[in-house]
């Protein structure tokens, strides 16, 4: 019953926080955020009553299935971006933005963390700052949709937008690979380089493989239902089974073999969406399906975040100069790679600015730094303290650019009405 009593409480405050903050004109994603981050255990949460707030951390862990099956339908969504109609006029500009704005935040993180490993000695040692350097290439693709989706975005900058942010889970994976494996034979002289690079590269093939694999499985079994009510059911089942099969993992000799759930539901979507004709109608449907679960997912990740991280003024400090140089590694790197592909101006200006949200794949590398000991605590601290950042401020930023740009459109008033009397 507790559990329940959260759920509907997230949903309805995460939902009344939107028409509070309506007059700010903030998106929904970050009102969803501040509901959350209100409900955890850091605020209303501690006060400890049942079903008001969430009064542990482990009880905001133990709704984490909510947010893979919400993450598997946002991953869906970003694959249809790969349909290959679009992608003849946006796919070699996403391709080239999406490695090189990557590599350019891991380079200037880690350019800026071992400036100031110079300084601070032990508290930042040389692991740490790679580590945190190959933690910056990733962005969340989530909030970015999100405020998209609210905001009916259209244009350039959303057109290579979602691609790109689709692309840094795959570019991320493996400059985090590369950049951890360095990381551990810092730290200890039993690491496996050759295991350490090898398993994350596995990943991603396995994982696009099993997606494009359910992809077809979907397509085909599709044709099987003229009601468009059953065919979302069996899109909405074809994604938690994705998310379901992803958290499988198991050994063959000394290598670890596992699926990221991010990529097989981004395959899901591409193949879907360039196999099936009716693919557009139908994945618009789910999308409008997954709202209760979206919210809900947002809500729960602002609960998750932890506030703690501001008492320790070192941490702080670090994680201003990751937030900073990350900034600016995304900005400069979307900016000069857009300007080399041929993008327009628009393009170049603020695509940087909605590539900054960061939060589910940074957390999921994050949690895997424990080999590092006392380090991994550290690396953790600081990538929490730059999600609390980024998932608050983010989606407001990208919101300004898209408008900006002019991929949002202001809204019209509607003119007074003209009395007859």
């Amino acid at each position: 019953m507790i559990m329940l009593l959260c759920i509907s409480v997230a949903l309805v405050a995460g939902l009344m926080m939107t028409r509070l903050f309506k007059r700010f004109h903030l998106p929904d994603v970050t009102s969803y955020l501040i509901a959350g981050v209100l409900l955890g255990p850091c605020i209303i949460g501690r006060l400890g009553i049942p079903g008001v707030g969430f009064t542990s951390f482990e009880l905001v862990d133990s709704l984490q299935p909510i947010c893979d099956v919400a993450l598997g339908f946002i991953a869906f969504a970003i694959g249809s971006e790969f349909r290959l109609s679009s992608l003849r006029t946006t796919g070699r500009a996403a391709v080239i933005v999406g490695i090189f704005q990557a590599f350019a935040a891991t380079l200037l993180v880690d350019a800026a963390l071992l400036v100031l490993h110079i300084f601070l000695g032990d508290k930042l040692p040389v692991s740490a700052a790679i580590t945190l350097g190959a933690i910056a290439a990733a962005t969340a693709p989530a909030a970015t949709l999100m405020v998209v989706r609210q905001y009916k975005a259209k244009g350039p900058v959303t057109d290579i937008l979602l691609p790109v942010v689709a692309l840094d889970d795959a570019v991320g994976l493996v400059i985090f690979a590369v950049s951890f494996g360095a990381a551990q034979a810092m730290e200890t002289n039993n690491a496996n380089i050759a295991s350490i690079i090898f398993e994350p590269l596995l990943e991603i093939v396995l994982s696009l493989a099993l997606g494009a694999l359910l992809g077809w499985v979907l397509t085909f079994m599709e044709r099987w239902f003229q009601s468009n009510r059953n065919r979302v059911a069996m899109i909405a089942g074809f994604i938690i089974l994705a998310v379901a099969m992803s958290m499988l993992s198991f050994e063959i000799g000394n290598v670890h073999v596992k699926f990221s759930s991010l990529l097989v539901c981004m395959m899901l979507g591409t193949v879907f969406c360039n196999t099936c004709g009716s693919s557009e109608d139908l994945m618009g449907r789910a999308d409008k399906w997954s709202a209760p679960l979206l919210t809900l997912f947002f809500v729960l990740s602002g609960a998750e975040l932890h506030l703690d991280v501001f008492t320790d003024l070192a941490i702080v400090g670090i994680g201003l100069m990751y937030i900073v140089s990350r900034s600016l590694g995304k900005y400069l790197g979307a900016m000069f790679s857009s300007r080399f592909a041929g993008c327009s101006p628009e393009i170049q200006k603020y695509l940087g600015i909605t590539l900054l949200p960061q939060a589910g794949v940074a957390l999921g590398m994050a949690s895997q730094v424990g080999a590092l000991g006392e380090i991994g605590s550290t690396i953790r601290s600081i990538v929490l303290f730059g999600v609390l950042v980024y998932e608050l401020v983010g989606p407001t930023l990208t919101k300004m650019a898209l408008t900006a740009a002019g991929d949002i459109k202001p809204k019209e008033s509607k003119p007074a009405a003209v009395s007859t009397r």
